[in-house]
């Protein structure tokens, strides 16, 4: 009976010990946990890489497109997104950045290349602040920092539309290369 019990916690030791060797072979090699900041701008820069993206992919005689009156156009869509970050930005910094307009007007941000540069320094500024003011801050804020990635992916989502409704596949919906 005691050679039993002891075989018994024997084996169980074993798988533990197996357990644990498995498990510790399976995070190896893995990143360790991201910190709060870097978790925010992996989103943060995510969907602006995006919206980047499309903005650069566009055709310029088509950043007048809307589907309708009573919508934005595809540069008043970007323009109102980076204007919107530089917003957020100016209230976490203390301080002006961008233009200082949600919707920025079409007469200082006229072309397609001027578009993109400002949406770009949005999204850049926005994964600047977010390293510089670190982990502290980032979760002071967390609720606007998740809104204003949010508010990014709502549009993101309108501008799918206005590709498709132009005939066009957005570039993340394209095949990749492998």
């Amino acid at each position: 009976m005691k050679k039993r019990v002891l075989s018994g916690i024997g084996l169980l030791a074993l798988m533990f010990i197996v357990g644990a060797a498995i498990r510790a072979q399976d995070n190896a090699g893995k990143e360790p946990p991201r910190t709060p900041a870097a978790a925010i701008s992996v989103n943060w820069n995510d969907i602006g890489g995006r919206l980047v993206a499309m903005a650069e992919d566009f055709p310029e005689d088509k950043y007048d497109y809307r589907p309708n009156d009573q919508v934005r156009t595809f540069a008043s869509v970007l323009r109102h997104v980076a204007g919107s970050n530089f917003g957020l930005l100016n209230q976490l910094e203390g301080k002006k950045v961008g233009n200082g307009e949600n919707d920025p007007s079409a007469t200082e941000f006229k072309t397609k290349a001027q578009i993109v540069d400002f949406l770009k320094k949005s999204v850049d500024e926005g994964a600047s602040v977010l390293k510089s003011q670190g982990d502290q801050a980032a979760l002071k804020h967390l609720a606007d920092w998740i809104g204003y990635t949010e508010h990014m992916g709502e549009h993101y989502g309108q501008l799918v539309v206005y590709y498709r409704n132009s005939g066009m596949v957005p570039p993340e919906s394209r095949p990749k290369k492998k």
